[in-house]
């Protein structure tokens, strides 16, 4: 059974060797410099936005009593 399977595999894949391949919109070498082109730019916006954690110190957050989600994480130090 499974040899079946693989030796219809294979005269399928024989088969679509000799088919045209379907047409690109452009030569590979430009798709390829095109999507490098995008992805670099992506990277530095990223890179752009690694200096927001050093803008200042960080501040301790005081307990209000008076949020609807209050942080119960402080342990009761807040109070």
């Amino acid at each position: 059974m499974l040899s079946q399977q693989i030796a219809t595999f294979v005269a399928a894949a024989g088969a679509a060797a000799h088919e045209e391949a379907a047409p690109l919109i452009a030569p590979p070498f430009v798709i390829g410099a095109s999507l490098f082109g995008i992805l670099v730019l992506l990277m530095l916006i990223t890179l752009s936005y690694s200096n927001l954690g050093k803008r200042h110190e960080a501040v301790e957050e005081h307990a209000d009593p008076h949020r609807q989600h209050p942080n119960k994480h402080d342990h009761g130090q807040g109070h």
